[in-house]
């Protein structure tokens, strides 16, 4: 028993100064500076753009907004935009092409706290671009393709407050930071409880087991062992938690940079049981167009990890 409260205790310490600490002081400024572009209309202007360029990739104005969010916001932000998308008339094929980019994306609340454990974020996003646009097209020409086209009135415009005066801008950004602070704090009980069970598995010996059994499967595919642990997190606790498993591995230098920055690809993105679970929740349509959506962002996946493999 003393053992467990010991590991409890330890837990909960490393969680709530991953959350304090590093999670929050960059969601703080990332939600700011995201809320402040969107409330002087850069990101309308940005989307407007980029929009008919993204088309033939089964992406709407809405798509390219959760893209933007998914990278710079959290992986919980374009559930907001995909519902928006259901009300508005997208149809079935576009929903489910925007889905698959977001599950294939890189995630902002898990990417941008690790810079501050060596992660590139320059050739993160730039292959999280790469492989959310791969999965999009792969689900609208090819998983998707027998899906309905059939769009209602869409409207893609973008409702959000105006910061056109210095009390407008402050209170976006108070906003923003009360969102970054809930994101922080709700993301301590999985941190906690994501630590505490894995403590527990490494204590008991059966990380060091399973790496054993797994041992000559990974050398012939030449994969670190080491990557084991945090590949079992994340997709069984989510991206989150992935983070605070990977923290305490480069802190005890369990993990190299170059290793972190290789396994990015198919460790940081929301494509995992809690994030799958979280996003389908956002609507009926889009919980019906999960498999597709699925398959076509394990091509992206494995675009971003074979673009991260090269590049590390």
């Amino acid at each position: 028993m003393e053992i467990l409260i010991d590991i409890i205790l330890k837990a909960g310490r490393s969680a709530v100064e991953l959350a304090l600490f590093v999670l929050l002081p960059v969601m703080v400024v990332m939600l700011s500076l995201m809320r402040l572009l969107e409330a002087r209309g850069v990101l309308d202007w940005l989307v407007a753009r980029l929009a008919p360029v993204l088309k033939p990739l089964g992406l709407t104005g809405l798509g390219v907004f959760a893209a933007l969010q998914i990278n710079f916001v959290s992986f919980a932000a374009p559930m907001a935009t995909l519902a928006m998308m259901e009300q508005r008339g997208a149809s079935d094929r576009h929903i489910a092409a925007t889905l698959a980019m977001v599950f294939a994306m890189s995630q902002a609340n898990a990417a941008l706290p690790m810079m501050t454990m060596g992660l590139d974020i320059a050739l993160t996003l730039a292959w999280s671009l790469t492989g959310g646009l791969t999965a999009a097209a792969a689900t609208y020409y090819l998983f998707g393709r027998a899906l309905s086209t059939e769009e209602g009135r869409l409207d893609e415009s973008l409702h959000h407050p105006v910061a056109e005066s210095a009390k407008g801008v402050l209170d976006v950004i108070n906003r923003a930071g009360a969102e970054a602070f809930k994101l922080a704090v709700g993301a301590i009980p999985m941190l906690v409880l994501s630590l505490v069970i894995v403590t527990a598995l490494r204590t008991s010996g059966a990380i060091d087991g399973l790496t054993q059994l797994l041992a000559p499967v990974l050398a012939a595919l030449s994969i670190d062992s080491a990557l084991i642990l945090p590949t079992l997190t994340k997709y069984i606790a989510g991206g989150t938690a992935m983070m605070g498993v990977m923290d305490e591995m480069r802190r005890a230098g369990q993990i190299s940079a170059e290793l972190l920055n290789a396994s990015a690809g198919f460790l940081i993105s929301p494509f995992d049981l809690p994030g799958v679970a979280v996003l389908i929740s956002a609507g009926r349509r889009i919980a019906a167009v999960w498999k597709p959506a699925a398959l076509g962002a394990c091509v992206g996946i494995a675009v971003r990890t074979f673009g991260h493999i090269l590049g590390a």
